[in-house]
């Protein structure tokens, strides 16, 4: 594949029906000279209906196999078929829809691996409403991890223009997540980091920023030893490993412009760590991707939305963000395969 060649188009998977997916799905679309092709796999019923909804002219086509996109894109959002169970009713999840979205998903990841769709760019999901109904992941990801098949391990990593981070720890509470904090958690995340930025970035000599846990990095000791005990042994050994690292450093002087130039990511002890900066630099526009997946997989760094579900008001910058995304690490994986 050469540089100019464009890679096989997107697959968007549906989400929560009743949450903000399909509208800032369609919203993209409506900007499809600045996106690249995707398709949604979806119930082509209920999006035609909430197109309706919104006032907006959107033209649909149903679908067979990726291979169709390109011919219809421009004058048409192209949907391969995932029919929902119940009738759906926007801001308010249906249990009975939940299968519809796991299959989706699917679907999605099964294209990707066999070569038809270029990447796989995830909706927002209702964790709680999959619960109900069976699934028994906390989300996305290790359900990702899941089918890409045993002994994946996977981070996740959120991106925006001048700032990459990965949360070591990730859904957990504070306490709950230094508890959970080891040198290994440390060692594995950095590794497939160093690797994903490579493969995926195509950054040859990537450079890891590794934040401290406590103020000042611990002060030597004095305000916390997780520094000295689990934090520093990890950097030693991802130097070991041959992989440029540096830390453990006060987060607090971390994400400064000038900080940020000295690292292609970092790594971040707990969830806020790393999103409280990134949101900050850059909150409509951050993409969440799986690191570590034998395949690509983006999506928007925010929720259902179910609030202004069907109101026309969600914002797309983000989708776009990750289907541009998408887009970029598929065409870099295949200049490197």
């Amino acid at each position: 594949m050469s540089a100019n060649e464009a890679p096989a188009p997107l697959a968007l998977t549906m989400g929560e029906p009743a949450g903000i997916g399909a509208e800032i799905a369609l919203a993209a679309w409506r900007q499809r000279e600045q996106v690249p092709d995707f398709f949604l796999i979806d119930d082509i019923g209920r999006l035609r209906a909430l197109a309706g909804q919104l006032g907006w002219v959107v033209p649909f086509v149903a679908i067979d196999h990726p291979d169709q996109v390109s011919a219809w894109f421009m004058e048409a959002v192209p949907v391969l078929p995932c029919p929902l169970s119940a009738e759906t009713v926007m801001g308010r999840p249906d249990p009975a829809n939940a299968a519809a979205v796991i299959r989706s998903i699917e679907m999605a990841v099964a294209l990707v691996r066999e070569g038809a769709a270029g990447a796989v760019v995830t909706n927002p999901i209702q964790k709680s409403v999959l619960a109900a109904a069976g699934f028994r992941h906390p989300g996305h990801t290790e359900f990702l991890a899941e089918l890409a098949g045993p002994g994946t391990d996977v981070v996740m990593m959120l991106a925006c223009p001048g700032l990459r981070v990965v949360p070591v720890t990730v859904h957990l509470a504070l306490a709950d997540a230094i508890r959970a904090l080891s040198t290994q958690a440390i060692v594995t995340a950095g590794k497939i980091t160093a690797a994903s930025l490579t493969g995926l970035f195509g950054i040859d000599r990537p450079r890891l920023a590794i934040a401290a846990l406590n103020p000042h990095a611990g002060e030597q000791g004095r305000m916390g030893r997780e520094e000295i005990e689990v934090i520093a042994p990890a950097v030693a050994a991802l130097r070991d490993l041959g992989i440029d690292a540096s830390g453990p450093l006060a987060a607090d002087t971390l994400f400064h412009e000038a900080a940020r130039s000295r690292s292609d990511a970092v790594l971040c002890m707990y969830h806020d760590q790393a999103l409280i900066p990134l949101k900050t630099i850059d909150f409509a526009g951050g993409v969440n991707v799986t690191l570590g997946l034998p395949f690509i997989r983006t999506s928007p760094d925010h929720g259902t939305a179910l609030d202004i579900a069907g109101s026309g008001r969600a914002d797309p910058a983000s989708l776009i963000a990750a289907l541009t995304l998408a887009d970029e690490l598929a065409r870099q994986r295949a200049l490197r395969l």
